[in-house]
């Protein structure tokens, strides 16, 4: 049985052929040795960046007060499901747990079900800078955060409108540096890959 045939293949004499085979084992090789230059200088630089996000800054807690309300056109929630994801991406991003209260307002649908616009307001502690007048400082550190609302899969999917939303009107609320944000938002069609967000907010340091 005779092997496949390829269009327009044409057989190298022999020297032809070894001095090809030569050029690529050197291109190769010249390629392998850039890639691994480029993934050692990406390594330091990331083992830079890790031991800058660990280093400790005193900080201090303060006060903010929260008011947010969703408009979307893909995914739509009741007061209550929205107050739950509102509240999970607060603690994502460093508030005190202790004494963070969330709750509905405005709401015109029944318990359970999705209203024209959820909204939230509450109040929540973070962590900012030290200024020397707030009381005790707590030992912090940056550490890279990257928000995720709801479940991995179609949950996460629906969440392309509010995660851009919550750029735009929680991040605010919090000290950060380093803000990626990346959308490709298309209303009316979930979106696996729509929208995300990582950023470095102040925590309290590791206790230990």
């Amino acid at each position: 049985m005779r092997g496949p045939s390829f269009d327009g293949a044409r057989r190298l004499p022999g020297k032809g052929a070894a001095s090809l085979c030569g050029t690529l084992v050197a291109s190769v090789t010249l390629a392998l040795i850039a890639t691994s230059a480029s993934h050692a200088a990406r390594a330091a630089q990331a083992g830079g960046d890790a031991s800058e996000v660990a280093a400790a800054v005193p900080a201090q807690w303060v006060k903010k007060n929260l008011r947010f309300t969703y408009q979307g056109f893909t995914t739509r929630y009741s007061c209550q499901g929205l107050r739950e994801k509102v509240r999970e991406v607060l603690l994502q991003l460093g508030a005190r747990p202790s004494d963070l209260s969330v709750h509905e307002y405005g709401c015109s649908s029944g318990v359970g079900r999705p209203d024209p616009f959820p909204s939230g307001r509450g109040t929540l502690y973070v962590l900012e800078p030290a200024s020397g007048s707030r009381g005790e400082p707590v030992e912090a550190g940056w550490q890279r955060v990257n928000v995720s609302v709801g479940r991995p899969g179609l949950d996460t999917a629906g969440q392309c409108e509010l995660v851009e939303q919550v750029k735009q009107r929680i991040l605010p609320l919090f000290r950060t540096r380093n803000v990626a944000f990346q959308q490709s938002c298309t209303p009316h069609r979930l979106s696996p890959n729509g929208s995300s967000l990582a950023v470095d907010v102040l925590k309290p340091a590791p206790r230990g």
